[in-house]
């Protein structure tokens, strides 16, 4: 099976006040593997949400993680690794209090990491996804 990738983009789109010329994808779905571009404040059409609210991003984040793993045959209770980038420590809680909402009964494993910056100045956290479908589940039709 070929690798499917959702919902390509540019990053000259996505960041038009940096100087990047990289094809990505939101979702990349290989096998029953799915792996999530890190999901952030920002939505499908470019706003941005929740500026100086880390819960509020973190929402979302979530909502946005949800329908990309949707789109790609997937659901958020097979979400096996969530990696979440915060810029300030202060955020911990209630970023962690909404993923863990979004997750509740998914047990993934998880790393939380303090960093000096994301990808743009508004941005307080972003949550990187990997899922994996159940053997028992179908793959959806390429």
């Amino acid at each position: 099976m070929a690798h499917v990738r959702i919902r390509k983009f540019n990053t000259k789109a996505m960041y038009p006040d940096q100087n990047l010329d990289n094809d990505l994808s939101m979702v990349v779905r290989a096998g029953r593997h799915i792996f999530v571009r890190g999901q952030t404040a920002q939505d499908f059409d470019g706003r941005i949400h929740g500026i100086g609210d880390p819960a509020a991003q973190a929402e979302n984040a979530m909502r946005c993680a949800k329908v990309l793993l949707e789109e790609a045959g997937s659901r958020l209770d097979h979400v096996c690794k969530v990696t979440i980038y915060l810029v300030d420590r202060a955020h911990r809680e209630p970023v962690y209090q909404v993923v863990g909402r979004w997750l509740k009964g998914v047990f993934p494993v998880s790393t939380g990491l303090i960093v000096a910056g994301l990808a743009k100045p508004e941005y307080l956290m972003e949550i990187d996804i990997d899922a994996v479908i159940p053997d028992d589940e179908p793959l959806p039709a390429e």
